[in-house]
């Protein structure tokens, strides 16, 4: 009676021993994934600082202005050049 109980409870601790190493490797694996996950939300939160900066940059009137002027050979505009419409006679 008793090799039976000893041997049930060996089985019982050898089942408890392979599901604590189970649930380490588990833990394990969770824990490199949680790592990696961070580390890219770290990169994407600089991708983020530094589009914010290019659109701050690139959004700049003195920007448009010049490459208004350069690429579309475009000039500002002046009272002299102004073209006023009026309604005709009736």
């Amino acid at each position: 009676m008793s090799f039976k109980i000893n041997l049930v409870l060996a089985a019982l601790l050898v089942s408890c021993a392979l599901a604590l190493v189970n649930s380490q490797y588990k833990a394990r694996n969770l824990f490199i994934e949680l790592e990696k996950l961070q580390q890219q939300s770290r990169q994407l939160d600089i991708d983020w600082a530094q589009l914010q900066l290019d659109q701050s940059t690139l959004g700049k009137n003195a920007r448009i202005e010049e490459i208004a002027r350069t690429e579309l050979n475009m000039a500002p505009l002046s009272p002299a050049r102004t073209q006023y419409l009026t309604e005709g006679d009736k």
